[in-house]
């Protein structure tokens, strides 16, 4: 019995949701949200919530069941309230701007890195070492911020690279530094 897919996903006012088959569009403030989910499971809309039931009680038809909702209620907070993640640049010289739509990067290389943002992504430089990766859709808001992370991950010994906000990077220690 899957405790996620047991509970209805809860409409905020200006959500507007339609299905039509297994094709599910959100509508909401921020935009329009559209997914084909798998055929075994099904959407109905009650007054102020969708609920999500499924076809039988197989192992897998189970597990979409709880992704599903978890998939829909995504697309639910996204188009009211969207996704944001925050990175932070750390080493000397680090440092990141804007040029139109797309983000340069230094980052220590012989040259900057430029990312183009996709189809639906905001990107903010509130500080030259903080970078904010904004969007409705929560996998590729989270996509291209680890994509980011990918052009400098964090090193272990000096703690350089872009990272996430709060995230705990572990430090090693150097070489011991034997002197003769």
């Amino acid at each position: 019995m899957s405790r996620i897919g047991n509970s209805p996903v809860p409409l905020p006012s200006g959500v507007e949701v339609k299905i039509n088959g297994t094709q599910v569009t959100v509508k909401g403030a921020k935009g329009t949200l559209e997914r084909t989910f798998d055929s075994r499971i099904s959407f109905s809309v009650e007054e102020g919530s969708v609920e999500v039931s499924r076809a039988n009680d197989e192992r897998d038809t189970r597990a979409l069941h709880g992704l599903s909702r978890a998939l829909l209620n995504n697309m639910v907070v996204g188009v009211s309230e969207g996704y944001k993640k925050d990175l932070e640049m750390v080493g000397v010289g680090y440092r990141a701007s804007l040029k139109g739509k797309a983000l340069e990067l230094l980052v220590g290389f012989s040259h900057p890195v430029r990312i183009e943002a996709p189809a639906g992504i905001d990107f903010e430089v509130p500080e030259t070492t903080r970078i904010s990766v904004s969007g409705i859709d929560k996998q590729l808001v989270g996509q291209v911020a680890a994509d980011i992370r990918k052009v400098r991950p964090p090193e272990p010994y000096k703690g350089k690279g872009i990272r996430y906000v709060g995230e705990y990077v572990r430090r090693k220690a150097g070489k011991a530094g034997v002197t003769a």
